[in-house]
């Protein structure tokens, strides 16, 4: 296949560019946003693919950024508890009807992220210790992630319901994203060999909208406050979880 027609390419771009601009800032719902333009334009088998290539771009880009805030002392834990969490999602996705499951995940982010956006903030305390808490949580995201895609959800609720300020939400989510999707690229690696020769021509053409949208979410991240980025981070997890129950 030939590279985009001008109008598809300006589409796409700006797909493109957008979930570069979100991750950047809030560091997950890279798909979630380009997904929305990417998936109308071209088939799964193209755009799944590219998405997930952009997307890893994003999370390391971001990751080298802002690698003063990662907390390496809780991300061993939660990144090995999300690497078994795929697992048993993996056998799912082939012995259950994941559309149910993944409807019934975005209703419940619309509804916890509304929720949490008109309450005061709160911290949650748990009585479970800290290593097996990460443990949990890294497991519970990679089954949710294997299973809609969006690995950093649920971390990212814990974070929040923990009361932690951005630097360190971003900190301890952060690589754990990036591990979750390196993961998937090394199954995706095992089944098909590599990226199609197409794939790694799209991204090529695509690198200026994701460099610019990525370097914009950096910059907005590093100049909102802790209030602002609790705020934000509720509304993507609204709108990614209205796009998973469409």
């Amino acid at each position: 296949m030939e590279l985009f027609d001008p109008s598809s390419y300006l589409i796409i771009s700006a797909g493109i560019f957008a979930g570069a601009v979100v991750s950047g800032f809030v560091g997950f719902a890279f798909s979630a946003v380009a997904g929305a333009f990417l998936l109308h334009l071209l088939p799964p088998t193209q755009a799944v693919p590219l998405m997930m290539a952009c997307s890893i771009i994003t999370q390391v880009t971001s990751l080298i950024a802002l690698r003063g805030n990662v907390s390496w002392r809780g991300n061993p834990l939660l990144i090995a508890g999300g690497l078994i969490g795929v697992l048993p999602a993996l056998y799912l996705l082939h012995h259950v009807d994941t559309a149910v499951f993944r409807i019934g995940f975005g209703a419940f982010l619309v509804i916890y992220a509304s929720y949490m956006l008109f309450r005061p903030v709160v911290t949650v305390a748990s009585a479970v210790p800290g290593a097996l808490r990460h443990a949990m949580v890294g497991f519970g995201g990679g089954l949710v992630g294997g299973l809609t895609a969006m690995p950093g959800a649920l971390p990212t609720i814990w974070c929040e319901l923990r009361g932690m300020s951005k630097d360190q939400q971003r900190g301890l989510v952060q690589p754990y994203i990036a591990a979750m999707q390196l993961f998937a690229l090394a199954i995706m690696f095992s089944h098909s060999g590599s990226f199609s020769a197409q794939t790694l021509r799209d991204l090529a053409s695509l690198l200026p909208a994701l460099a610019a949208g990525v370097a914009l979410g950096l910059i907005m991240y590093r100049r909102v406050n802790d209030t602002m980025f609790r705020r934000i981070v509720l509304v993507v997890l609204a709108c990614s979880g209205a796009l998973l129950a469409m």
